[in-house]
């Protein structure tokens, strides 16, 4: 398993650039505008971690902006954990296994997002690619809110 990322979801980009880029220090280490999905993903990372983190080799702050107007209340802002893991389905099983809540399944053999015990979204991803979609995971409908 690694560490990949922290998501905040921020109302004005320009501001959250200004506070975490030119007020913290970090540096923008890639960015993503998704016109149909109506966000913008920014990955930002400490000075030392920035060659690393442009090869995915080091974690980063996501800053998430979605350009329809949201008023971001009771720790909404704050998105999620993310973790790159060897196998995405033996993980959930195993989360499953323990009683946790698949919220969101890895139907595609990629993405799945569980709750901490605390509220906390995660996010699993499949290290290197997605793996071929498989039952159950395939059919199982996404349960509350990640």
């Amino acid at each position: 398993m690694r560490y990949l990322h922290t998501m905040v979801r921020v109302a004005d980009l320009d501001k959250a650039l200004a506070f975490y880029c030119a007020g913290l220090g970090l540096q923008e280490v890639s960015r993503f505008d998704n016109p149909a999905g109506r966000f913008t993903l920014v990955f930002l990372a400490a000075p030392e971690d920035v060659e690393a983190a442009r090869e995915k080799r080091a974690p980063t702050v996501e800053l998430t902006h979605n350009w329809d107007p949201e008023a971001y209340t009771g720790g909404r802002n704050f998105g999620h954990l993310a973790y790159q893991v060897e196998d995405i389905y033996q993980t959930c099983q195993r989360l499953m296994d323990q009683g946790v809540t698949i919220n969101r399944p890895p139907r595609d053999g990629h993405m799945a997002f569980v709750r901490s015990p605390e509220g906390i979204s995660v996010e699993l991803l499949q290290k290197d690619g997605s793996l071929p979609s498989a039952e159950p995971w395939a059919s199982l409908p996404n349960v509350g809110v990640w």
